[in-house]
């Protein structure tokens, strides 16, 4: 059976190189005459597992020993919850920069476990782009300000960072995290679901910074407590054994490619060559302000629902899926995570050109009909 080309958000396409190392190694995975799905956590099998993810990530990443790399379950969801809960003591707020349906998530549920502030919103425009915050501020009360690096519904990317000052910032990479070069110690915490560009759904991994951890109030259950995994090393319980191996493996592959420098560059090769597909088309266009671009998800639409259904047919005929919008914006979505090569974009913007061929505009540009 031949592979489709899988735009979808997440769970994602992973690299076709990992996929076939992990079916190799399913039944003895490194020579331990088992399968990584059947050793104990507390194995010597396992460890060497664990410290591989942990080290490759470290070094890719370039993560500063004063940061500590957790292995989770729960998705950024979780994440959500965990932060506020670790992080906002009760005389302290948390700051909100709301750019997306998933930052309005993870504020409502900061509300529950103390008191949270909106720092600056685009919400007003439909989240359209990333909302100017030169003239918010920060109190000295202030937590931390949590922001969402990628907006994987709307299509949006924060390409700077407001000035905190001594004010942590949180930040939910989930679906960009790997995509291009960061500055970690920009970051008091950085979390990421894993299922996008890191490997399977059930990983999320968390990097913090250690005078963070310890901060919960003493009714935190353990399990929602950075401070019980930081002196586990991610082992308290039984993680999510098979997924931890499976990022393992996609950090090597990154390594073999060259690392974030070269991932970066392809990320904004592959982008900018669907972008301008849709800025000059005459059917399609993109909602999202220039300025904001996702390079990871990028939303697409024209003006009648019905041409874009047909046009979600038509890709799936060439082998093109999980192309279909978000159900709160509609359109069409094309995920570009790293193991999405540029052959596949090339692909989809050669299926949108004869797709417009096909089509017969009205005058007007009022609606169009196959």
């Amino acid at each position: 059976m031949d592979r489709v080309v899988n735009f979808s958000a997440g769970p994602s396409a992973l690299p076709l190189e990992v996929l076939q190392r992990a079916q190799s190694e399913l039944v003895n995975t490194n020579f331990s005459g088992m399968s990584v799905m059947e050793m104990s956590h507390r194995s010597k099998a396992f460890e060497r597992i664990l410290m591989n993810a942990q080290s490759r990530l470290k070094k890719i990443m370039n993560i500063p020993d004063s940061y500590k790399i957790l292995f989770l379950q729960g998705g950024a969801s979780l994440q959500f919850s965990m932060i506020p809960l670790n992080l906002l003591q009760k005389d302290h707020k948390a700051a909100y920069l709301i750019t997306g349906s998933w930052s309005k998530k993870a504020f409502q549920e900061a509300k529950k476990a103390g008191k949270a502030e909106i720092y600056a919103t685009s919400e007003e425009e439909g989240f359209k782009s990333i909302p100017s915050f030169a003239d918010s501020t920060l109190s000295s009360d202030t937590a931390y300000l949590h922001i969402t690096g990628n907006n994987t519904i709307e299509g949006t990317r924060i390409t700077e960072l407001p000035d905190t000052g001594s004010v942590p910032i949180v930040t939910d990479l989930s679906s960009s995290i790997l995509s291009e070069r960061i500055n970690v110690e920009d970051y008091g915490v950085i979390y990421a679901g894993a299922q996008k560009n890191l490997g399977p759904s059930g990983v999320t991994v968390v990097i913090i910074r250690e005078d963070l951890v310890g901060r919960a109030s003493p009714s935190t259950p353990a399990m929602l407590d950075y401070a019980t995994h930081v002196k586990a090393n991610s082992l308290y319980n039984t993680p999510p054994t098979f997924g931890i191996y499976m990022v393992g493996l996609v950090l090597e592959w990154i390594e073999s490619l060259g690392g974030l420098d070269e991932l970066e560059a392809r990320n904004k090769e592959k982008a900018s060559f669907l972008y301008e597909a849709i800025d000059q088309s005459p059917l399609f266009s993109s909602p999202v302000h220039k300025n904001d671009r996702s390079l990871m998800n990028i939303p697409f639409k024209s003006d009648d629902p019905d041409v874009d259904s047909a046009f979600l047919h038509f890709a799936e005929s060439k082998g093109l899926v999980e192309l279909k919008g978000h159900r709160s914006v509609g359109g069409m979505r094309a995920s570009l995570y790293n193991a999405m090569p540029f052959e596949s974009v090339e692909r989809l913007v050669a299926a949108i050109k004869e797709f417009e061929k096909m089509t017969v505009a009205t005058p007007d540009k009022g609606g169009y009909k196959l």
